[in-house]
């Protein structure tokens, strides 16, 4: 790449500024890549406590499920799932972390209370309002997992991202750049020195001429004087 560069100072200049640019941009980015690191690493162990909180509640909630289905039986734990009226709402915002947008997920109408469940109190046992609960439960687990994975998901790729820029400014466009700059100020020099050289060549020369002027002009006087 640095042969490829006319060594100018205007190129030169330009380089310059573009290596004042880059390195600027790294910093930048590489505060940003540290940053998404942090936020990632807090999600991360958001997400842990809720993967373990989602085991803990399918558990649960498969315990209780077993239970009614043994107490009350199969047709009725189904007759009282269908029995339910108002099912849970979903609604997807967004939010910004350091430049990433993730997902905030926002529910309602996953907890209800006996009489919001559809089926009648007096002909279901307390197993059938554990297992709904237990279900509920689980639901509002499941909503949060999906939030907390795809927000620590879409950071992962930032970061990655990120990370191929820092590298790439570093590792190549850098030391392209810096490579072009000494290979010009390179260039620069020699032309330099040529210069001075060939001054000092023009310079020796008019000397000598000149010397030799005088040195014609002494003859031509003594010759005069010499004729006289």
């Amino acid at each position: 790449m640095a042969e490829d560069v006319k060594p100018t100072r205007k190129n030169l200049m330009q380089i310059e500024d573009r290596i004042e640019l880059s390195e600027r941009g790294h910093d930048t980015l590489e505060q940003k890549r540290d940053g998404l690191i942090m936020e990632f690493m807090d999600i991360l162990d958001q997400a842990r406590d809720v993967r373990r909180n989602l085991a803990d509640d399918y558990d649960h909630a498969q315990q209780t499920l077993d239970m009614a289905r043994a107490v009350e039986g199969d047709v009725a734990v189904r007759g009282a799932a269908a029995a339910l009226k108002e099912h849970p709402e979903i609604t997807l915002e967004s939010k910004n972390i350091m430049g990433v947008v993730v997902p905030q997920i926002e529910s309602t109408r996953v907890k209800k209370s006996l009489d919001q469940r559809g089926y009648g109190v007096l002909g279901t046992s307390a197993r059938i309002d554990e297992a709904a609960s237990a279900y509920e439960d689980l639901l509002e687990t499941i909503i949060l997992a999906a939030e907390v994975e795809t927000a620590m998901r879409k950071l992962l790729n930032e970061i990655e991202t990120t990370k191929r820029r820092v590298n790439a400014l570093e590792f190549k466009l850098l030391p392209e750049l810096h490579e072009s700059k000494e290979f010009i100020e390179q260039k620069l020099e020699e032309q330099e020195r040529e210069e001075i050289f060939r001054m000092k060549k023009i310079k020796a020369k008019k000397e000598r001429e000149e010397a030799e002027a005088k040195a014609e002009a002494a003859e031509d006087v003594e010759v005069a004087v010499a004729d006289d």
